[in-house]
């Protein structure tokens, strides 16, 4: 392989697979991982049955966000490709390799409240951090909303994308050798919705040593809590869409009958999630039991950003917020910020540390004192997919230099990469000026 290369053909124990070099690294572009039929279970391919893509991006059917379209990039549905059976992953690794061993692995699950988004996005695009710290990113899409984490019986289950990032894992654990990979050091990184179910990977049942790391990037474990009653009635009310023939019509329809916010408070502003008390989940009671049993399985970085929610508080077009002092809107900002992100991270890393996990817990300030929203929901995103072309646009940028991004960035990247690679975080690399991380040990949570 030659840097100039436009193509490279991977030969495979499942067959030839095509790579497109871009940004001076090999994108292995939506290769199938599995099937799916509505409300079924994934089921694994057959070698003589893979299936490769490569114009539009196969995505879960979804509305467009238009809170995501304002504040980050605006989305085109031209470019991507409605399918019920999403299961596709994209695989990022530089063209050559600085050493002679096979790559870390670092697995994105993304975020999207369950219910929006796709592994392959512009802005979460890893050729930066790919290319700067040899290392390979595996990007995954996976069932969402109505078709992948609303459910309740045989014929409707629950926790269907999570059964699909399985068998992504399951896929890895084959073939991510033919790629470069080593199956033996793989990390999964989510970030908001992509880092609770990350989370929950971690107490699921058929995960044995199928990843061994895992970091957790503002994950709205304060929702966790407490939602069977709300999804009972959300999977109750939606029975009625269960046949629609025309998957972007459930979509648009099931809004209509969305859990009421009086009777189950902030947690309606992610009606989608993982159920506890489905497979391959535990009941809820027994989830930090769990946890704290599984603590010397996985090396664990967990952590969020200081204004978490003023993506939403301050960013409302309508409503309560709107019309509130910035005084006021910030004090909203920190207390539940501190509910929904914060505090639940915190007990998550003390009971962790408590079964003798390795685990580390970092918080993410904002880069400019002139920037409305701060260190708001997904501004750790274009400090580690340092996509400019990308993020230029956002709103979540407005007052903030991109050199300034791209610097701290670059200190962030590399600490992730390096704990991707050995579990661990060097004092060295604790330079950003952005970044507070520490390591929790077992007398910290006594």
């Amino acid at each position: 392989m030659q840097n100039q290369a436009k193509t490279h053909t991977f030969h495979t124990s499942f067959g030839n697979i095509l790579a497109i070099c871009e940004n001076d690294v090999l994108k292995i572009k939506n290769i199938r991982y599995a099937r799916s039929e509505r409300f079924k279970l994934p089921v694994g391919l057959k070698e003589k049955d893979s299936e490769q893509l490569f114009h539009k991006t196969p995505v879960c059917p979804q509305k467009i966000s238009p809170l995501l379209d304002r504040l980050i990039q605006k989305t085109d549905p031209d470019d991507f490709q409605p399918d019920e059976s999403p299961q596709f992953l994209t695989i990022t690794r530089p063209v050559i390799s600085q050493s002679i061993e096979k790559f870390p692995v670092i697995v994105w699950i993304h975020g999207g409240s369950y219910e929006i988004g796709c592994g392959s996005l512009p802005t979460s695009d890893p050729s930066v951090w790919v290319k700067e710290q040899n290392i390979m990113v595996v990007s995954l899409s996976y069932r969402l909303g109505l078709f992948g984490f609303l459910g309740g019986n045989d014929e409707r289950p629950a926790n269907l994308g999570l059964f699909d990032i399985i068998k992504a894992l399951e896929w890895i654990q084959n073939y991510i050798e033919d790629f470069g990979g080593d199956k033996n050091n793989i990390t999964l990184f989510g970030q908001s919705s992509g880092g609770d179910a990350i989370a929950h990977l971690m107490i699921s049942e058929g995960v044995e040593r199928l990843f061994h790391r895992a970091i957790i990037q503002s994950a709205p474990l304060g929702f966790r809590h407490k939602r069977q009653q709300m999804s009972k009635e959300f999977f109750r009310k939606t029975e009625v869409l269960k046949n629609e023939k025309d998957a972007l019509k459930m979509v648009d329809s099931y809004e209509g009958v969305l859990p009421s916010f009086r009777k189950y408070g902030l947690k309606t502003s992610m009606p989608f999630c993982t159920q506890y008390g489905f497979p391959p989940l535990c009941k809820e009671e027994e989830s930090l039991g769990l946890w704290k049993k599984n603590a010397s399985k996985y090396d664990v970085l967990i952590g969020s950003n200081h204004d978490e929610t003023a993506f939403y508080v301050k960013t409302a077009q309508e409503g309560l917020y709107t019309y509130l002092p910035e005084k006021i809107l910030n004090r909203i900002v920190r207390s539940t910020t501190k509910s929904i992100y914060e505090k639940p991270a915190h007990i998550f890393a003390e009971n962790y540390a408590k079964g003798g996990g390795n685990i580390y817990l970092y918080k993410i300030y904002s880069l400019s004192d002139k920037s409305y929203t701060g260190a708001s929901h997904c501004i750790d995103l274009p400090l580690i997919f340092a996509n400019e072309k990308a993020w230029k646009n956002s709103q979540l940028m407005k007052d903030i230099v991109w050199k300034d991004i791209f610097e701290e960035g670059k200190k962030i990247r590399a600490l992730w990469a390096e704990f991707a690679r050995t579990g661990k975080v060097s004092d060295n690399l604790r330079t950003s000026k952005v970044l507070e991380i520490k390591k929790i040990n077992q007398h910290d949570s006594r």
